[in-house]
């Protein structure tokens, strides 16, 4: 009887060594995971704020919808990508010349 108590204890030292090796692994293996749900978080987050803010100022949502039946769609959407490209020229040449030392980057 005391040999199968030993056996028991020898064998539930291995099975807990063998489940401690595959929480480690298993937690190398799913830190890209980790990283990616983080960042679908924080988009959810903005998101959030972002509807919460708009039904707190529903004169923003207002005047858009103004300016989209006035303007004609086809003319806001023309406008607006040229806002996008010129703000993103603006973040790229910011990122150039934070490299090169000439801004502080905010």
């Amino acid at each position: 009887m005391k040999q199968e108590q030993i056996d028991l204890a020898v064998e539930r030292g291995r099975l807990l060594e063998r489940i401690s090796s595959q929480r480690q692994l298993l937690t190398q293996q799913l830190q890209p995971l980790g990283e990616a749900m983080g960042t679908a978080d924080r988009v959810v987050a903005g998101a959030r704020q972002c509807g919460a803010y708009l039904k707190g100022h529903p004169e923003l949502v207002a005047t858009g919808v103004a300016v989209l039946v006035i303007l004609r769609p086809s003319r806001v959407w023309r406008w607006s990508s040229r806002a996008f490209l010129a703000w993103r020229t603006w973040r790229m040449l910011r990122r150039e010349l934070s490299d090169l030392g000439l801004v502080d980057r905010k």
